[in-house]
């Protein structure tokens, strides 16, 4: 009895013979690449501790709590040898709560000193960076052997970069100044804004949004008049109805404001509810609690500035839906991505998760995040990045990213390169021998 194959059986049991082969390949390139990445990372094995000391209670707790998971995604996505991770070390994040607290800041440094990290992160107020950067350069200079560094996620005023610069900090965000750059060069060329409003809290990061607005605007726009300008107290008003019966009657067309967290969704809320028309120029529209306050009333007339926004592609989109997918929330601290980054690309080439070699090798550093190649200028401690300008609006084809499930999004309306965003610092940075 003859046995006939037909040519089709024939093909099919080749495809999947060759799909085997390939499979059996592609798994033995993987092995190889990660054999070959274990044996490049020079501190495999090693854990990295970061005491992370933010609000975990208080008005501004659903912005630590967003925070603190961001940081803790990308430890568990980062940890090991992978190419976002060329030291090979395994990071873990220790969380603090600060309350917001100054006094509370120091107590929790203190402690992780005590356990014996080295590595530590804040970013949710100036008033309590500039505390922990204080205790910590006190502490270096006591403590030879048992230096600490800060990484700075989201703490803006300039002084840190400039008359207050020390060498143990470094600031993954761009300041104060940077953001009003590119903030006021964009507005600039918004021929119906006439007369702006400034609202801010009432600590050193306001009264900055405040002072580079009016020099910045002065420069650029002279023609444009400050009608009104108000500072009032971090985290503890609960109705800005006055505030906005303020605004409006000073008949200002646009706000500009530095608040966030529960500071910038009140005030939002308060303006949709009083039927402000006006323009919000902000720095944190996109954080926790905001979004939703916007609602699709205030569609066309919000703008943010930062170094990221929701629609930035490649990888990134790819751990914003993921993120969303595990917390139900948005992840919007890119500077978490950038810290990891660095540390790790600064211990790689110092072969050292020592502080202090680290640090050396901080200085300077070039390196490729998210939006870019990026450098942690060496005469201040202060990244140098692009940054971005984007609108509050409906999703659409081409802005997809649902921002807290509303429907809306932020889309992009402007990129300023690093060029732009840059600007000059008067730091006279001292080092250590």
């Amino acid at each position: 009895m003859q046995l006939t194959i037909r040519p089709i059986v024939v093909a099919a049991m080749l495809g999947l013979a060759l799909t085997a082969t390939a499979q059996a390949q592609s798994a033995r390139q993987a092995k190889r690449e990660q054999a070959q990445a274990a044996g490049a990372a020079p501190l495999a094995g090693q854990t990295v501790k970061i005491a992370w000391i933010d609000p975990l209670s208080g008005l501004m707790a659903p912005v630590g709590s967003n925070q603190v998971k961001s940081f803790q995604f990308f430890a568990e996505k980062f940890s090991g040898p992978n190419k976002h991770n060329p030291a090979g070390v395994k990071w873990e994040v220790v969380p603090f709560d600060n309350k917001l607290s100054p006094a509370e800041s120091l107590t929790a440094l203190q402690s992780a000193i005590d356990q014996g990290i080295r590595y530590i992160t804040q970013g949710n107020g100036s008033s309590v960076a500039g505390a922990l950067i204080e205790a910590v350069a006190r502490h270096n200079a006591r403590n030879p052997g048992k230096e600490v560094v800060v990484l700075n996620h989201s703490a803006v005023d300039p002084d840190f970069t400039n008359s207050k610069c020390n060498y143990w900090h470094f600031r993954f965000d761009a300041d104060t100044s940077m953001k009003m750059e590119a903030l006021t060069t964009f507005i600039k060329d918004e021929a119906d804004v006439k007369k702006v409003y400034l609202l801010n809290q009432n600590y050193s990061h306001g009264h900055q949004v405040a002072k580079y607005a009016k020099e910045l605007l002065a420069r650029k726009r002279p023609d444009i008049q400050i009608v009104g300008e108000d500072l009032h107290p971090l985290a503890q008003v609960r109705d800005f109805a006055p505030y906005i019966a303020k605004i409006k009657a000073s008949g200002a067309d646009a706000v500009i404001t530095g608040n966030w967290g529960s500071d910038l969704a009140l005030l939002v809320k308060a303006a949709v509810e009083g039927g402000y028309n006006g323009k919000f120029y902000t720095y944190y529209a996109g954080v926790t609690g905001t979004p939703t306050a916007l609602g699709q009333s205030a569609a066309g007339k919000v703008y943010q500035i930062s170094y990221n926004h929701y629609h930035m592609g490649g990888e990134y989109s790819q751990w914003q839906d993921e993120f969303k997918k595990r917390f139900n929330a948005d992840f919007y601290t890119g500077s978490v991505i950038h810290i990891y980054r660095a540390l790790s690309e600064a211990m790689a080439r110092a072969k050292s998760t020592d502080p202090v070699k680290v640090a050396k090798e901080l200085e300077g550093l070039k390196f490729t995040s998210f939006n870019g190649e990026v450098e942690m200028r060496k005469t201040d401690h202060q990244l140098q990045q692009p940054l971005y300008l984007s609108r509050w609006q409906k999703t659409d084809n081409k802005f997809t990213y649902n921002v807290e499930n509303t429907g809306m999004t932020f889309a992009l309306v402007r990129e300023f390169p690093s060029y732009v965003s840059s600007t000059p610092t008067s730091c006279n940075m001292q080092r250590p021998n």
